[in-house]
Parts: structure tokens; sequence; C-alpha cells
């Protein structure tokens, strides 16, 4: 039992005991944790609802969505600006208590998406249809590993290194803070009503199911539904819905034109909050160097409208 669960915190331990020919197979010692964290949402009908858990659990989603979409994917897997060490490493820890894994590893399978989107070696194409684009890749075992000659400039930062290595501690100590938080909440303030169970249930479980579904749709959804305003060598597309749900992800077919453009939403009315966000850092001096599309490159790229 000590053995597994070193080797289920420690990723390096979990990848030398892999077998050559485990590749394809679903990892059971992550699938059940993963199944274990969908049902784990029934516990609301147990701790119940109140207003304070609810208001924990948009907080949740928005706050490690943030991390997620403009620091694991616009700074470490595109480096669309620059940042204090400390800004890296403080939403590095934030977004791996998502539990999509460490900034590495997301940036590695990210920056591998790029070069083979919607190909055979684009492990989440929807052309291998919806499970697996949306979460069956994420659960296989040739996909744990993290690629680390994908993410050459970022192995080097030690902090990082092991934030990736160990990135399930995060989550688990993510949902004790939040235990404790929702117990002191609940004794010093009894009048809202709520626990520590709630804001662990609201919090960290719901919050979290929802947060992965939300960036999966991203790979099975964003290539499939929506519309192309760009001429790219994938099937990208742009989708309302999708951007509000991940706070500007969703302008993905944009994305694919000018990867390393901070700004995901090119039209005024393409609603990017983690650009707005990210905007307001840069204002206060948190982020310098920011990265905008070429508009001579959006200009050709732009899929002409016939009259």
């Amino acid at each position: 039992m000590k053995n597994f669960m070193l080797k289920w915190f420690d990723n390096e331990k979990a990848v030398s005991g892999q077998k050559k020919n485990d590749g394809e197979h679903i990892d059971l010692s992550r699938i059940i944790p993963f199944i274990a964290m969908h049902v784990a949402c029934l516990a609301v009908f147990y701790v119940g609802y109140s207003h304070t858990a609810l208001l924990v659990m948009c907080v949740s989603y928005l706050l490690r969505m943030f991390a997620i979409t403009a620091f694991f994917h616009r700074f470490f897997s595109h480096k669309s600006f620059k940042t204090f060490r400390w800004v890296q490493i403080t939403f590095a820890v934030i977004g791996t208590t998502a539990t999509q894994r460490g900034p590495l590893w997301w940036a590695a399978h990210h920056r591998r998406h790029h070069r083979h989107a919607d190909t055979a070696s684009d492990v989440h194409t929807p052309d291998k249809g919806f499970l697996e684009s949306h979460v069956l890749w994420f659960l296989r075992k040739n996909n744990f590993k993290t690629d680390h000659s994908q993410v050459k400039d970022l192995s080097t930062v030690k902090c990082l290194y092991w934030i990736d290595r160990y990135d399930m501690l995060f989550p688990v100590l993510y949902g004790l803070m939040l235990y404790l938080l929702g117990h002191w909440v609940a004794t010093s303030y009894p009048d809202l009503g709520t626990s520590g169970g709630q804001f662990l249930v609201w919090g960290y479980f719901i919050s979290t199911v929802l947060l992965a579904h939300v960036t999966f749709s991203i790979n099975s959804l964003a290539h499939l539904i929506g519309s192309r305003d760009y001429q790219t060598k994938d099937n990208s597309r742009n989708n309302f819905v999708l951007a509000l749900l991940t706070l500007g992800e969703g302008w993905h077919n944009n994305h694919h034109c000018a990867p390393g453009s901070i700004k995901q939403g090119f039209k005024p009315w393409q609603i990017d909050i983690s650009y707005y966000i990210l905007k307001g850092m840069e204002w206060c001096g948190l982020i310098w160097d920011v990265k905008y599309p070429n508009q001579l490159v959006l200009n050709k790229k732009l899929i002409k409208v016939k009259s």
C-alpha cells in the first residue's frame, strides 16, 4: 500500500513502473479516482446547499479556470507574456489544484497538439471519437508521462518541475484547505448555514468536475461546433458558449490562427475574460512583453465571405 501511494503521488515512480505494452490501456489507478470524484458530487445530497457554498464553488471554478487559461495555456504553453517567477509559481500551484495534471505536462501536451492538430498524431482529435477526444486520452497510460523534450524552457525551472512531478499533492491539499476553511466559517459565522463538508463538496468536487469537462470540451467540441473566421490547417472553431465558460478559450479558431497571442477574442464582441484580467495585471506591472496577433497574418488567413 505504501509503495502504491508513493507511485500515485510521485509521477516519475509511476512512469518507471509502466510496461512497454501498457500504452493504450486505461490507467486504473487514475480512472478510479477520476470516477470517484464524479461520484463524490452526489454527497451534495448529504451536505446540502447554502448560498455561501455556491459562492465558494463559483470562486473556486473561476480562479482555477483563470490559472488554466491564462497561465497553463497562454503563458506556459505559448509564452504570450513575461512575468515574475513568484507569479508563475503561484498560478502553477493554483492551476494544478484543478486536477488536470501539472504545468509541464499540460504545456507539453498542448504544444504537441498545435504541431499535430486534427491529425493521427493528435491524441485528442475528434476524429478518434467524442469520448476519446473528450476524456479517454487523458486517462491512457501512454499519455501520462511528461514529455520534457516539448518543454525544455520550463523543465529547467526547479519549482515547476517539482510541482509537475507531485501534481496530485496539490488537489489533496486544496480539498483539505477548503474543508478546514468551511469548518472555521461554520464555527465563526453559524448564520451562513454552511459547513466544512459543503466547502469540500461544492468548492472542490463539483467545481473540479465542471472545470474538467468544460476544459476538455475545447478538445472535443471546439474542433467540431462553431464558426471559422480564419483558414488554419486544423478544424478549430470559434464557439461563443465555450468562450464564456472558459473565460475566453472558446475563440479557438482565432487561437489556432495566432497561437502566441495573449488575446483570443479578436473582435469587440468576442468576450475574453482572461485577457481582460491579464490586461489589468499588465497595468499593475505584474506581466510585460505582451504579444498580440499580427494583423497582416490575420488578414492573409481571413476567410473571405462571398457576397
